[in-house]
């Protein structure tokens, strides 16, 4: 890692932990998990901070539902410690994907690479 990364980590939060962030979580943090993405969860001494160090670029829609409601204190024992019950119709947790190229993108959108479809339900008006 080099100069510019270093004083990257300094001035960005968005892709990845600051040097700010850093310092603070070896001082004060203590691990309690870590989630299928590589994302790190951390607790303070008596428990009234909790935070994730993210694996990659730092997306809250990239917490599990699980994990999220340790952090907002929802329920007191980590997804670690305690597993929540899953329905056998729940599906796994996918981040939110707007704004990336794999967004969902429906039929006859500009942004599909496949070629348009051609629509039987639909006449565009022309002036005549």
């Amino acid at each position: 890692m080099g100069l510019g990364h270093n004083i990257k980590r300094i001035f960005t939060w968005w892709d990845g932990q600051t040097f700010g962030t850093q310092l603070w979580t070896w001082r004060n943090g203590k691990r309690v998990g870590e989630d299928a993405q590589g994302n790190v969860f951390y607790r303070n001494a008596d428990d009234s901070r909790r935070w994730v160090i993210f694996n990659g670029q730092n997306e809250a829609s990239r917490v599990s539902p699980d994990w999220h409601g340790w952090l907002h204190h929802t329920w007191d024992e980590p997804p670690t410690e305690r597993a929540l019950p899953h329905k056998s119709w729940e599906k796994p947790h996918l981040a939110n994907l707007t704004g990336t190229p794999d967004a969902y993108a429906p039929a006859g959108s500009i942004r599909r690479s496949a070629a348009p479809v051609t629509r039987s339900d639909y006449e565009a008006w022309t002036p005549e």
